[in-house]
């Protein structure tokens, strides 16, 4: 699905092709429908001009009953062709835009939240996508919407060409001048006015319509990085007020609109143009030239007046059919626009479907990882982390590091040393180095990040991510959150908020990190990863969320990084790290943080000794 095309066939060819065929069939029907309809509305036009002409002619005799028919036929077409084909046409059009819509947005989704993390790799590219948010909602909505919008008018222009052409043909009579046409003669003359008149309008419309495209783009460009940057300021508000940094804030958010104001007078500039264009054309297509083609054949009398106008109509309706791309093509710049900043973000997604071929473009990405048995736990081998660039140095190595079952190690190291950047390598979230990290046989492993940020679900679901909220009971929950210590919350398990705001912005940063928790007790993993996960606890808070692992996951391998520069230790004093593992000068190296050996440690405890991992 990543190019334009693929983009626009997939729906029909999906597991929802049923749906899609059968709604653009109804549409099919309609728009040939509404395209006879004009016949109809040209020959009622002819009769109704001709009724009033002829109302004082002697030979009428129910002028008035003439006059009336003629135009209650006339009302009952527009009726028909406006409130039921075209009305009617438009509650299936905008069906099958939502369904199509619906579809392409849940593929989108799938494709980025796949277990191979797309929506992570996708952004941490050289050239990422933009505003994918921005991408997959009114982009995705703009481009299906104009697509069926532009294939509608396609059929509606061929149909037309179709009817309007057969009626002209049935009505045509010889032209002074053009005998040899014969009695083709005025139907080649209208079609020849349409093919001179039409063409060249649209090339100038097609030219305006690039600079609408483009500018649309840089438009949509403007305003989501505009958008982006308002949400991520509310989201730090607090932050802003607290270092008082609301000019410097004013300062960027008049600098972001301002793209978006020098654009926009742009856009309206020539929007401006082409709408005087397009009002002039229509003029002269509705008044001059609909009208010249039929007009010597009734000089010469070769026509009837009602004749004349049906013709007039006939060529007015299809050049009006014809002029659709002129009508629409502010539309279709738009549909275009749309179109390439879908294609780009699937043209990304696709990109990184291959993680490691797609960073090894842009830096050294070699990292191996396999399993072991998990007597062994966890083994990092020959790692070197580098930045993005073919010849960047490694800024953090670690020849040999093992992490054996229930081992607690304390991560060591100056700011920017690269105790983070380690932990996402061993989860495969760090993309530019090489190594290799063996992970214990059928182990369950959770990543607790210093940042934490809550979707707008259920208290439970929160509890139970990443899981499934059906896969455990109220009770469990509740006591999970009681042991974290958030047990005045247990009576709003299913609630999505309180007082009108998310669980997110009710929770405090170190009742966020007591729900994380909460996560941890209640998942039981064997191989936790704690990432500053209680930067936002006081010390007692803290030692109480190390306390509840140590009694809950006794077995637990534990690698955790905090803002302490020694190991904290229980509220009896006992510790809890059993190693340091250090970072100086870019080299990673693991040590007991006693001198007495773990494995007597470990059988002081009466835990049973392990064999020595494989070479």
């Amino acid at each position: 699905m990543r190019g334009f095309w693929g983009l626009m066939r997939a729906y029909w060819f999906s597991d929802r092709w049923q749906e899609a065929w059968g709604l653009t069939a109804v549409l099919g029907v309609l728009t040939a429908l509404s395209a006879k309809s004009s016949v109809w509305f040209a020959e009622a036009s002819g009769d109704l001009i001709n009724s009033i002409a002829l109302f004082h002619d002697p030979q009428n005799a129910t002028p008035l009953a003439s006059l009336l028919t003629s135009a209650g036929w006339l009302v009952a077409i527009v009726l028909l062709k406006d409130a039921g084909f075209t009305g009617i046409r438009h509650f299936f059009s905008t069906t099958l835009h939502r369904k199509w819509r619906m579809w392409l947005d849940s593929r989108f989704n799938k494709a980025l939240l796949d277990a191979n993390h797309t929506h992570f790799h996708v952004q941490n590219g050289a050239s990422a996508p933009d505003n994918i948010d921005q991408r997959v909602q009114e982009s995705i909505k703009g481009m299906t919407g104009g697509a069926i919008g532009l294939a509608m008018g396609v059929a509606g222009v061929v149909l037309s060409l179709l009817f309007v052409g057969q009626k002209l043909l049935e009505n045509s009579t010889d032209v002074s001048g053009l005998e040899f046409l014969g009695s083709y003669g005025s139907a080649v003359l209208a079609l020849a006015v349409v093919a001179a008149y039409v063409p060249l309008n649209t090339l100038i419309a097609v030219k305006l319509g690039a600079f609408l495209q483009r500018l649309t783009v840089k438009m949509q460009q403007a305003e989501g990085s505009y958008r982006g940057e308002l949400t991520t300021f509310l989201r730090r508000s607090f932050h802003v007020a607290a270092a008082r940094s609301e000019n410097v804030q004013r300062s960027m958010h008049a600098r972001l609109y301002s793209d978006i104001d020098t654009t926009w007078a742009s856009l309206n500039k020539i929007n401006a143009g082409y709408m005087s264009f397009e009002l002039v054309y229509n003029f002269l297509a509705a008044r001059i030239v609909a009208y010249t083609p039929s007009l010597l054949p009734f000089i010469n009398n070769k026509i009837s007046l009602k004749y004349y106008v049906t013709g007039a109509e006939l060529v007015a309706s299809l050049i009006s059919q014809c002029s659709w791309f002129i009508h629409v093509m502010p539309e279709i710049a738009t549909l275009k626009a749309n179109a390439r900043r879908v294609t780009d973000l699937a043209q990304a997604i696709e990109d990184v479907q291959r993680p490691r071929d797609f960073y090894r473009r842009m830096g050294r990405s070699d990292f191996r990882y396999t399993t072991q048995n998990a007597a062994f736990g966890l083994a990092i081998r020959n790692l070197e982390l580098t930045h993005q660039g073919t010849n960047a140095l490694p800024f953090l190595s670690a020849a040999n590091l093992r992490f054996r079952p229930g081992e607690w190690t304390f991560m060591k190291g100056d700011s920017g040393s690269g105790k983070t950047s380690l932990l996402k390598a061993i989860n495969g979230l760090w993309p530019y180095g090489q190594g290799s990290i063996i992970f214990p046989e059928g182990v369950k492993s959770f990543y607790a990040a210093q940042e934490v940020k809550l979707p707008r679900i259920t208290l439970k679901e929160l509890v139970c991510l990443p899981g499934s909220a059906d896969h455990h009971s109220d009770a469990r929950v509740a006591a999970m959150l009681h042991k974290a210590g958030l047990g005045e919350f247990i009576e709003h398990l299913h609630d999505e908020n309180r007082q009108g705001k998310s669980w997110d912005d009710v929770l405090s940063g170190g009742q966020k990190q007591k729900l994380v928790l909460a996560q941890i007790l209640l998942q039981q993993p064997n191989l936790l990863f704690l990432d500053e996960a209680t930067s936002a606890l006081d010390p007692q808070a803290a030692i109480a969320f190390y306390q509840a692992i140590k009694d809950n996951l006794p077995d637990a391998t534990v690698i955790s990084v905090t803002h302490e520069a020694i190991p904290p230790k229980s509220a009896a004093g006992a510790e809890f790290y059993d190693c340091i593992l250090s970072i100086v000068d870019g080299v990673a190296s693991k040590r007991p943080l006693v001198s007495v050996p773990f494995d007597q440690k470990r059988a002081g405890r009466k835990w049973p000794l392990l064999p020595v991992a494989p070479a």
